[in-house]
């Protein structure tokens, strides 16, 4: 089978080594390659090359009889509208990645609960502030996907009571779950933290907006490493300029990188990393990459198949 590795030349060289031990340690009898006549290619390897425009241009058409693209990214939203795509498009759910996000949302969930923010601006001088249990402080999960599940469960497993939400009923072991518009007002109107990691579709866009933030217990605190676009971010900067709420830690915005002159950077209450909550590690997602070509050698179904209806 030849498999085009079409994630850009730049990539190449962290990626090469781990996709082919993991093909090796999967027994495939792979062409693995950077360069093919496209009607030779029997699978793709894929991640945006020119992901900063926000789009990607690129044309499967002549892949003709390309019968899967693999993309090494969790996230979709830059390729799954395009229209030459006709082939199954799988996203990447990678064990490392899961893992990354989960040490992500717990340890900034923890620096809101514990108030540390507060603590290292006041630990010139004796001030008590003792915060309330874990299990008398809500967090809204919203987003039930494999990273939503994941989280949510890691933090119900530290006592928080989690209460999650998607768009569609899902039932998540260890979190209460919600769905549709009255189930997000449900959770909001609870939640002290509120973790965003929903797809980026046209549907989610500004879950985060004036209307729905004003749900929010005064004071709650934001945890976005989902998408830039879940957020609107002027309603956002008002919200924390009324205190209504208190606290933003935001790792994916709509412009990456954030420009220098955006609000976010210079506002007291806003943390900003630089999209670093949850990155694909190669070795772990090689695996993931070898286990679907070793399905789409032996006729089985594919994991993490896009629905490209709903855009993820």
């Amino acid at each position: 089978m030849k498999v085009l590795f079409a994630a850009g030349e730049s990539r190449w060289p962290i990626w090469e080594a781990p996709l082919r031990a993991a093909i090796d340690e999967a027994g495939l009898e792979i062409d693995l390659v950077l360069d093919a006549d496209p009607a030779e290619v029997e699978a793709m390897i894929y991640a945006p090359t020119n992901a900063s425009a926000g789009t990607t241009n690129d044309d499967f058409a002549p892949y003709v009889n390309c019968r899967a693209v693999l993309s090494l990214w969790a996230g979709v939203e830059k390729i799954v509208g395009n229209q030459s795509l006709t082939q199954p498009l799988c996203r990447m759910v990678d064990p490392g990645l899961t893992q990354g996000m989960i040490d992500y949302v717990v340890g900034h969930a923890m620096r809101a609960h514990i108030g540390l923010d507060r603590v290292l601006a006041t630990q010139d001088r004796w001030e008590v502030v003792v915060p309330p249990l874990a299990s008398e402080r809500p967090v809204a999960m919203l987003g039930l996907g494999a990273l939503g599940a994941a989280c949510g469960q890691a933090l119900a497993g530290l006592g928080f009571p989690v209460l999650g939400w998607s768009r569609t009923a899902k039932d998540v072991p260890g979190i209460t779950c919600h769905h549709g518009p009255e189930g997000l007002r449900r959770v909001l109107e609870q939640a002290q933290i509120v973790v965003l990691l929903l797809p980026s579709t046209p549907g989610t866009e500004n879950t985060l907006n004036a209307e729905t933030l004003s749900w929010l217990p005064k004071g709650a605190a934001i945890i976005n490493p989902g998408r830039g676009p879940l957020i609107d971010d002027e309603a956002l900067l008002a919200a924390l300029e009324t205190g209504q709420v208190g606290q933003a830690t935001l790792d994916v915005f709509r412009i990456e990188p954030l420009p220098q002159d955006h609000p976010f950077w210079a506002h007291p209450n806003v943390t900003v990393t630089p999209h670093i909550a949850a990155e694909t590690r190669p070795t772990s997602a090689a695996r993931v990459v070898a286990e679907n070509l070793r399905r789409l050698r032996d006729g089985e179904p594919l994991l993490h198949v896009v629905n490209r209806a709903e855009g993820y």
